[in-house]
């Protein structure tokens, strides 16, 4: 029966710990990290066997043999391998999108416990073939005679030979999402020296956050690693200060290679069940999903790329009757410093609120001493596919730890899109 309205409860996530791409694991596919963090989850919490209702996994690199990737995890970390399974894609918002499916499904009774997560890496890329070696290809393997597959064969020129490898570039504009966010802090005035200040800020509270032991029970080991690699305990402004503009390099370029996130490799996956399943398996809650929204902008003709979690924000706070200020800790999303500081500005302006999230007046400022209390992605590292899960997971502790209170999610994306969530405890 659906409509029964069920809270949906977090119980817990795991991860592993987040890495610089080709480094420690090169050459790993995104089946094997989401099989170890799944893997981990399952067996922290004592799942072996155990039949879920459903399982959402995501990743943003994908190959075409990783077609079913979430159904073969699962049927790879001892699941009762009745456990259904899906594939969820939505930019770097993937897995706080299968946070959402799964708790919708909670919600509505139609399942009692799931598991939401996502991965991705970039030291195994799928470098794909030209179209047109793939088309004269498929051609030569449809050929039924000898002489068809010469023909095929002669067809094939030199230059179709040059492999394709996939980009972080915006396909309606040729721009890269760093390129876009240029344009961004330039429109919103936006100063080096601000972004700076965020990239420190979130490897201060990240490496503040290791040294009291917080990522402890939230990272597993894998291969080798067993912690974030990217955070930067030795980081100072002045070190930031001296790098040198990644994307906009004619003098007034100010997003550099410091304040920008760094690719990375890693996995994460959090358990979601019902109140009463949680008591019937005896399982402590950690926090509730309270609420999810995606929205998007139309960055094509002039909204910036990666503002569209203003709106998302914009839309949870009317239909849960809050104000931005409503709440005590805000985990938003540092894909870039710059991105960030747009976002907070936005919500301040105005005529930008009233205009382009159509509200009545601007949503305000937030207090920068709850936003990302124990780092953020610059310092923590960002799997496209990941960030969500990981993201859910240390709010959700935060809120058990608080023992009450509630916590915004706010994570922009490629394609002009924007994921927002609200967990409460």
């Amino acid at each position: 029966m659906l409509n029964v309205n069920q809270r949906v409860a977090i119980i817990g996530g795991l991860r592993i710990p987040f890495v610089k791409s080709f480094r420690e694991y090169a050459r790993t596919t995104n089946q094997e990290m989401l099989t170890a963090s799944v893997g981990a989850l399952v067996e922290k919490y004592n799942l072996q066997g155990k039949l879920l209702g459903d399982v959402a996994l995501g990743a943003v690199m994908t190959s075409s043999l990783d077609w079913n990737l979430s159904r073969e995890v699962v049927l790879g970390v001892g699941l009762d391998p009745k456990t259904p399974a899906f594939n969820v894609q939505r930019a770097c918002g993937t897995s706080l999108e299968t946070l959402d499916l799964i708790a919708l499904k909670i919600t509505t009774g139609q399942i009692q416990a799931g598991i939401a997560g996502g991965c991705d890496t970039n030291s195994d890329l799928p470098v794909m073939a030209q179209r047109a070696l793939a088309w004269k290809l498929i051609d030569l393997n449809n050929a039924r005679s000898f002489g068809e597959r010469l023909s095929a064969i002669l067809r094939i020129k030199f230059r179709d030979l040059k492999p394709s490898f996939p980009g972080i570039v915006e396909p309606r504009t040729g721009m890269s999402m760093g390129q876009h966010t240029e344009k961004m802090v330039k429109q919103w005035k936006i100063s080096r020296e601000e972004q700076d200040q965020i990239a420190y800020e979130s490897h201060v509270k990240a490496s503040k956050a290791y040294k009291e032991g917080f990522y402890n029970d939230l990272i597993v080991p894998f291969k080798g690693a067993t912690h974030d690699t990217i955070v930067r305990e030795d980081t100072s402004l002045e070190k930031l200060a001296k790098l040198k503009p990644a994307f906009d390099k004619s003098g007034a370029g100010t997003l550099t290679a410091g304040n920008s996130t760094i690719f990375t490799d890693g996995a994460g996956a959090v358990f979601l069940s019902s109140e009463d399943y949680a008591a019937q398996n005896n399982l402590p809650i950690q926090a509730y999903v309270k609420d999810v929204q995606s929205t998007a902008v139309d960055y094509v003709h002039g909204a910036g790329l990666l503002m569209a979690p203003t709106a998302a924000v914009a839309n949870l706070l009317q239909r849960n009757n809050l104000t931005l200020q409503d709440f005590d800790f805000y985990e938003i999303h540092e894909a870039f410093a710059g991105q960030l500081l747009c976002t907070l500005k936005a919500w301040e302006d105005e005529a930008y609120c009233k205009k382009e999230l159509g509200v009545k007046k601007a949503l305000g400022p937030i207090d920068r001493t709850k936003m990302n209390v124990k780092g953020g992605s610059i310092a923590l590292g960002h799997p496209f596919g990941a960030t969500g899960s990981r993201i859910v997971a240390s709010l959700a502790k935060i809120l058990q730890q608080k023992g009450k209170g509630r916590g915004l999610i706010s994570i922009c994306t490629a394609g002009g899109m924007g994921v927002a969530a609200i967990l409460e405890r």
